[in-house]
Order: structure tokens, then sequence, then C-alpha cells
């Protein structure tokens, strides 16, 4: 089973990742979802991982998804996980910005379910290939 942490502010953006990852027609496996309201949030959730994704939002209060990124790539049990930021900024400095923290990826708000699963599943195998 494959563990995403899922961390987002908002109570409807966390219930639509939820339900496009757990979806019966994805071809994602089974997966857990752990759901962090906020940064401080994550950082509690962080040491029961390990976790093969990690999606945040970007614009949070007090630990944003910047922020984040920074502390995960810091941390040598989450160092290699991979980190999909979403956002309702689409500027690409916003992009770049995160990208050269560490994520792996940025996908800008609204997305669809497709989307995100096509997102998630190409971060997820690349996972999987760097732990076989």
């Amino acid at each position: 089973m494959l563990r995403v942490l899922v961390v987002e502010d908002s109570v409807s953006v966390r219930a639509f990742v939820r339900n496009a990852l757990e979806a019966e027609e994805s071809d994602l496996g089974e997966i857990e979802v752990v759901e962090a309201a906020s940064g401080f949030d994550a950082l509690r959730l962080l040491p029961r991982g390990p976790y093969d994704l990690v999606i945040t939002d970007v614009n949070m209060p007090h630990i944003n998804g910047l922020e984040l990124v920074q502390f995960i790539r810091g941390s040598d049990q989450h160092r290699d996980t991979p980190v999909l930021l979403i956002s309702t900024s689409s500027s690409e400095r916003d992009r770049e910005r995160g990208l050269a923290l560490g994520a792996n990826a940025y996908l800008p708000k609204p997305f669809s379910p497709e989307s995100l699963r096509a997102e998630a599943a190409r971060h997820l195998a690349a996972g999987a290939r760097r732990t076989a």
C-alpha cells in the first residue's frame, strides 16, 4: 500500500485530493491518504512516515508549502520523498521557486482529478524505482 501525505488548509480541497487518489477507476493501486490541515500538522505527521508522496498547498498560514519542502529536503528520513506542490498561484516565479527548493512538480489549481492522478502516478512510480 502506498502512503500519501496531503497537506492543505482547505477541507474541500483535501477531500477533492483524497477522492481523486482513492478513485476506483484509478490505476494507482491501493493508497492510504493521510491528511494534514496545516504545515504544523504535517511536521507532527512526518515522523510517522514513511510516505511515498507528499502533496502540499503552497499558500498556508504559519508554515507554508515552500517552508515544508525545505524541511522535507533537510530531513534524513524524507529527503528523497517526492513532493508535489499545488497552488492557486500559477505564476512562473512561484513555480520556479518551489522547484528550486526541491519540489518535484508544481500543479496549479484548479486541476482535474485525472491530472492530479497522472502527476501522482509519475512520482509514485519514480519513488518505487528508487527503492527497488
